[in-house]
C-alpha cells in the first residue's frame, strides 16, 4: 500500500526538473505497485518483492547521479501479485529517499515523486530486475501551460469549473486539521493543469478509474474524467454532513471527543472508530476484556490513520469484538440417539463410544461439567479424525480442526505478542473466532508430530491448553488478556504415546483404537465404504454388485493394515473399472444400427458367446453385459491384478532358525521374521536388520541364555568343548530398511537359536513376543492387542504371550479369540513346549554332590 505525503513538495520538485531541460531516458528501471502513482503527487512504496529489491540495490543504491534516481513506476492491471499484467502506461518518478531495514526481514521504502507520464514499449531485460524501453506521452509539469491556447475556451472552462470545485471540496472540511490547511495551501499555490492528477490522488477512487485517469494523455480528457470522481466525493461529503445534522442537531462533530488533536483524510474514519466502541459497548464481554478494548480504543483516537500501529490496533479490537465471550451452542442431549449415531457412523470402538456416552449422561445431570481432554492412540486409517466430527454432531456442538503435524513454534498455539510485524493469534483463539460459539468441538490432530524448533516447543505451550484446571484462564500473547477455554471438549489424535512428551501426556485422557479384524473390515466395508465408493463414483446398487467372497480377497490378497483406507483405494480402482464398462455400454446402446440385412446378420453371427461376457478384464466385450454388473473373486483379480500379499509363512519357516516375532509400529501390529544360521568363525555375534540398542541387547541375552542351558535344551556339542567355538552365529531381521527396536523379541529370538542348535523346526503357525530375563523369566510386553491382531491377519493360528499380558486379552474381539489359541507363558521353558510341534523335553540339570571330608 503507498500513502500520499504533500502532492506540493512533488510538483514544485518536478518543476525545478522542468525548468532544468532533464528529458526523460529511453530505457527505465521498473517499479511494480498496486496502486498507481500520478504526475505531481509524492507516495511512500514499500519494496518487498525480489525483482524491486534488486532495482533498489543494483539501481538506486549503487549509482548517485540525478538521472539514476529516475525509475518507472508501473501498476498492475488488477490488484494482485501477478507481475505479468503489467499496465502499458506507467509514471516516472524521482527517488527522494530510501529508508530500509532489515528485521524481520530485508525491505526498503522509497518516497518517489511523479513527473510524468510514459508508455511502456518492450521490456528489455528481466534479471535482476526489469528493464523497459519507455516513450514519454506528456510535458514534464509546467510545459503544459505554454501549450494551451487562448481561444480553446472549452479547456478554459473545464480548467474553472474544476478548480471551483476543489475549492469546495476545501471549504466543506474542518480548517482546523492539519491536512486540510495543507490541501487548501496547495490549492492556492499548484498551477490548474496540475489539478486533475493531484485531486485524482487524494479523492475516493478504485483502481480501475485511477488508471483510467492515467490514461489521460490529453489535458482535456484528464480534466473530464477526474471532474465526477471530484463531484462525487463533494456530494457524498454533503450527505454525511446531512446525516450527522439529522442525528446529533447542531452538534460540530469535530468537537466530539473521539475527533480532538487528530487528522484524518477521510471523515469517514471519525464514524468508523465512534462504530467500532459502541460494537465494543455493546458486545457481552467480561470486563477485563471491555476495559482493556476501551484503552485501546482511546489510543486510536489519537493515532494518525498512517502510523503501521494504528492497522494493528484496529484489527485487535476488532479480534476483541468478534470472540464468542459468551455464546454458547445450544445442546440437547439424548444418550440413546448419540449412541444410535455413533453406531451408525463407525463400527465398533466400544471403548471410545463408552466414554464418550459417560461424558454426556454427566453433562445432562450437572450442567456445569468442564471439557474433557481425550486421546485418542492408534494407527492410521481407523477412524480416529471422523469419529471426532460424530461426536460434535451427536452433541450438536460446532466442529473445529487444528491440524498439528509438523508444527514446530509455539506462537502457533499461543500466538505473538502484538509488538511484532505481522502479528496474529493463535490457532486455539483463530478456531473459537471461527466457530463462534465458547464450547465448540476441537479436534487436535496429530499431536504426537508436533516438534521443537528455534522459536520454543509447542508442546510446552499446549499444556495450559489442555490442562482443565487453567484453561479457565488461557492467556493468548496477542490478547493479553484471560479467556475461558474450560467449556471447549478437546479431543486429540496421535499414532503414538512414545513422542508426546509425559507431563503433556498426563493432562489427557488416552483412549486406544486398535485396528480392525477381517471381519470388522469386511463389515465397514459392505456398510460403509461401499456405499460411498458407489456414490463418488456416479454408480448404484443398480449398476455394480461385490459378492462378500471378492470383498474378503481384497482385505486378504490386496491390504495388510489396521486401517481401512487400502480397503477404501480398492473399492475405489474396482469402482472405475465398472465406471468405464457402464459408459462403453450406454455408447454402444446409443450407436445406430446398420440397416442391411445382410450386414446385420453377420453381426450377430460374430457375437460373443454370453458365458465369456462374465469376465469384466480378460477381453473386450463386444455385447455389452446386462446391469447391475456382478463381480466375484476373480472378477476382483482381474481388475487389481496380482495379489500383494500372499501366504508364504509357509514357506519361510519349513527348517531349523526361523521363527515368527510380533512387534507394535505407530501404523499398527506387524510380524516379524526371524533367522539365525552358523558359519565358520571365532565366535562372535553377528546382527543385521537396522536393529536398536534395546534389540541388540535382547539378542545377546537370548545367546548367553542358551549357552548357560546347553545341558537342559539339549544341545549336542564335544565335552568340555564351547557351544560358540570356531563359530560365529548370525541372527538376520528381513525387511531391513524398516528400523526395530525393543525388548519384545526375546523370546523369538531364544527360540530361534534352539531351533538352529538342536535341528528342530519350529512350528509354522505360531508367532510369539515377549522380554525374557538372564534367569528365564517372560516379562510383560506392551502393544498385545495390535500383535495379536497382526498375527490374525497374517494367518497365524496360535500365539505365545507373557501370563501377566492375560487381562488384555479381554480386549481382543471374541471373533479372533475363537480362531487362534493363546499361550500364556512365565518362563522361558513354557515358550519351548508352545513352540515346537510335539513340545520341548527340557532335561533337568544333575545336580553335584561334594562328598565331605569331616
Amino acid at each position: 500500500m503507498s500513502e500520499l505525503l504533500n502532492p506540493i513538495e512533488g510538483v514544485l520538485l518536478a518543476s525545478k526538473m522542468a525548468t532544468s531541460n532533464i528529458k526523460l531516458p529511453r530505457r527505465l528501471p521498473l517499479l511494480l505497485i498496486d496502486g498507481v502513482l500520478f504526475p505531481g503527487a509524492s507516495i511512500r512504496i514499500p519494496v518487498s518483492s525480489e525483482k524491486n529489491m534488486n532495482m533498489v540495490r543494483n539501481h538506486l543504491l549503487s549509482r548517485s547521479t540525478l538521472s539514476s534516481a529516475i525509475i518507472g513506476v508501473v501498476p498492475r492491471e488488477t490488484q494482485s501479485s501477478d507481475e505479468a499484467r503489467l499496465h502499458s502506461v506507467g509514471t516516472a518518478g524521482i527517488v527522494i529517499q530510501v529508508t530500509g531495514t532489515n528485521w524481520p526481514r530485508p525491505a526498503y521504502t522509497l518516497l518517489v515523486t511523479g513527473l510524468c507520464r510514459f508508455k511502456l514499449e518492450r521490456i528489455v531485460e528481466k534479471s535482476p530486475y526489469l528493464i523497459a524501453s519507455v516513450a514519454q506521452l506528456d510535458r514534464l509539469p509546467g510545459e503544459e501551460a505554454a501549450e494551451i491556447e487562448e481561444n480553446n475556451t472549452e479547456l478554459l472552462d473545464l480548467m474553472e469549473q474544476f478548480r471551483e470545485q476543489a475549492t469546495k471540496l476545501i471549504d466543506m472540511l474542518d480548517l482546523s486539521l492539519p491536512a486540510v490547511v495543507r490541501l487548501k495551501r496547495l490549492l492556492n499555490s499548484l498551477p490548474t493543469e496540475s489539478l486533475p492528477d493531484v485531486c485524482a490522488a487524494i479523492v475516493r477512487a478504485s483502481h480501475t478509474e485511477r488508471l483510467q485517469i492515467l490514461d489521460a494523455v490529453d489535458l482535456a480528457e484528464r480534466f473530464r474524467k477526474t471532474l465526477p470522481l471530484l463531484v462525487r466525493q463533494i456530494e457524498g461529503l454533503q450527505l454525511l454532513q446531512k446525516a450527522r445534522k439529522d442525528d446529533m442537531g447542531h452538534l460540530d462533530i469535530t468537537k466530539l471527543p473521539f475527533s480532538r488533536g487528530k487528522f484524518y483524510d477521510d471523515p469517514d474514519k471519525v464514524d468508523e472508530i465512534a462504530l467500532l466502541e459502541k460494537k465494543v459497548r455493546d458486545t457481552e464481554m467480561p470486563e477485563h476484556a471491555k476495559k482493556v478494548s476501551l484503552r485501546e480504543i482511546q489510543r486510536l483516537k489519537k493515532m494518525p490513520p498512517h502510523m503501521p500501529d494504528h492497522a494493528v490496533t484496529r484489527n485487535y479490537i476488532e479480534l476483541m469484538t468478534e470472540l464468542p465471550w459468551v455464546t454458547q451452542s445450544p445442546e440437547v442431549i439424548d444418550i440413546n440417539k448419540s449412541r444410535e449415531d455413533l453406531d451408525a457412523d463407525h463400527y465398533g470402538m466400544k471403548k471410545l463410544k463408552k466414554r464418550v456416552l459417560e461424558y454426556l449422561a454427566v453433562k445432562q445431570l450437572k450442567s456445569t461439567l468442564k471439557g474433557p481432554i481425550l486421546c485418542f492412540v492408534g494407527p492410521p486409517g481407523v477412524g480416529k479424525t471422523s469419529v471426532g466430527r460424530s461426536i460434535a454432531q451427536s452433541l450438536g456442538r460446532e466442529f473445529h480442526r487444528i491440524s498439528l503435524g509438523g508444527v514446530c513454534d509455539q506462537s502457533d498455539i499461543r500466538g505473538h505478542r502484538r509488538t511484532y510485524i505481522g502479528s496474529m493469534p493463535g490457532r486455539i483463539i483463530q478456531g473459537l473466532r471461527t466457530v463462534g460459539v465458547k464450547n465448540p468441538v476441537f479436534l487436535l490432530d496429530e499431536i504426537d508430530k508436533m516438534s521443537t524448533g528455534v522459536h520454543g516447543d509447542p508442546a510446552a505451550a499446549m499444556l495450559e491448553v489442555l490442562d482443565p484446571e487453567q484453561n479457565c484462564n488461557f492467556t493468548d500473547h496477542y490478547l493479553n488478556v484471560p479467556f475461558d477455554l474450560s467449556q471447549v471438549l478437546f479431543i486429540a489424535t496421535a499414532n503414538t504415546v512414545r513422542t508426546i512428551p509425559p507431563a503433556l501426556r498426563d493432562r489427557m485422557e488416552i483412549i486406544s483404537v486398535p485396528g480392525y479384524t477381517h471381519n470388522e473390515k469386511e463389515l465397514i466395508a459392505r456398510n460403509h465404504l461401499l456405499p460411498k465408493q458407489l456414490n463418488e463414483h456416479g454408480l448404484n446398487d443398480q449398476m455394480l454388485q461385490i459378492t462378500d467372497e471378492a470383498i474378503r480377497t481384497i482385505i486378504s490378497k490386496y491390504t495388510r493394515e489396521a486401517g481401512v483406507r487400502g480397503l477404501e483405494r480398492k473399492l475405489g480402482a474396482v469402482c472405475r473399472a465398472v465406471a468405464v464398462k457402464v459408459v462403453e455400454q450406454r455408447s454402444s446402446i446409443l450407436q445406430p444400427k446398420p440397416t442391411d440385412i445382410g450386414e446385420d446378420e453377420e453381426s450377430n453371427t460374430n457375437d460373443m458367446p454370453n458365458e465369456e461376457c462374465g469376465n469384466l478384464a480378460l477381453s473386450p466385450i463386444a455385447v455389452p453385459p446386462e446391469l447391475p454388473i456382478v463381480l466375484d473373486e476373480e472378477a476382483v483379480m482381474d481388475i487389481l491384478g496380482t495379489p500383494l500379499y500372499e501366504n508364504e509363512i509357509t514357506g519361510r519357516l519349513g527348517q531349523p532358525g526361523v521363527a515368527v516375532g510380533l512387534a507394535w509400529t505407530p501404523a499398527g501390529g506387524e510380524i516379524m521374521y526371524v533367522e539365525a544360521t552358523k558359519i565358520e568363525g571365532d565366535g562372535q555375534l553377528i546382527l543385521t536388520g537396522q536393529l536398536g540398542k534395546v534389540m541388540k541387547e535382547s539378542a545377546q541375552l537370548a545367546l548367553n541364555l542358551v549357552r548357560s542351558h546347553i545341558y537342559e535344551y539339549g544341545i549336542r556339542i564335544p565335552h568340555g568343548a564351547d557351544l560358540m567355538e570356531n563359530t560365529d552365529i548370525h541372527i538376520h531381521f528381513p525387511a531391513g530398511a524398516v528400523g526395530k527396536d525393543g525388548p519384545s523379541a526375546g523370546v523369538t529370538i531364544l527360540t530361534v537359536l534352539v531351533s538352529l542348535f538342536t535341528g528342530r523346526i519350529v512350528r509354522s503357525d505360531i508367532a510369539m513376543t515377549g522380554e525374557i530375563t538372564l534367569r528365564g523369566l517372560v516379562l510383560p510386553v506392551g502393544g498385545v492387542k495390535d500383535k495379536v491382531l497382526a498375527a490374525h491377519r497374517a494367518g497365524m493360528r496360535s500365539c505365545i504371550l507373557p501370563v501377566r499380558n492375560e487381562k488384555e486379552l479381554l480386549e481382543i474381539p471374541q471373533s479372533v479369540k475363537n480362531d487362534m489359541n493363546f499361550y500364556l507363558c512365565s518362563h522361558v521353558d513354557e515358550v519351548l513346549q508352545a513352540a515346537f510341534e510335539g513340545g520341548f523335553v527340557i532335561t533337568p540339570k544333575k545336580s553335584q554332590h561334594i562328598k565331605s571330608k569331616l
